[in-house]
Formats: structure tokens, C-alpha cells, sequence
């Protein structure tokens, strides 16, 4: 999917010294996938003391090969 973008070109250059990246796409594709990696990790992290579990669990109790 070809898109434009007005991305500012002083990013591009930094983030292609930074990543190693030869091309804009590179930059603009790694970048992204670092973003949804890090939207996902906070989405997770606010699940913390959200959940909870039934104390009477035990889950050794599965482990055991009968």
C-alpha cells in the first residue's frame, strides 16, 4: 500500500543513523512496529491488580503425573 507522509526529514536521518536502516520505509516500519510493541506492553501492564485468582488454586496439583 503506497502512502504519503509529510514526515519530518530530520527525523528520517536520525532514526536511519540510530537504526542502521538504509531507507525511509525501513525507519518508518521498525518505528511503527516498536510503537504497537509498546501500546501492547502498556495495555498489559494495566491489567496488573485487575485479575483476580481463586487462593484455593493449586496449580502443583496439575502437575502431578498420575
Amino acid at each position: 500500500m503506497a502512502t504519503n507522509l509529510a514526515i519530518d526529514d530530520r527525523l528520517i536521518e536520525e532514526g536511519k543513523a540510530i537504526g542502521r536502516n538504509r531507507t525511509k520505509q525501513a525507519v518508518v516500519t521498525e518505528a511503527l512496529e516498536e510503537y504497537i510493541q509498546r501500546r501492547k506492553q502498556v495495555d498489559i501492564l494495566r491489567l496488573f491488580n485487575k485479575i483476580e485468582y481463586d487462593s484455593a488454586y493449586n496449580y502443583k496439583e496439575q502437575r502431578d503425573i498420575k
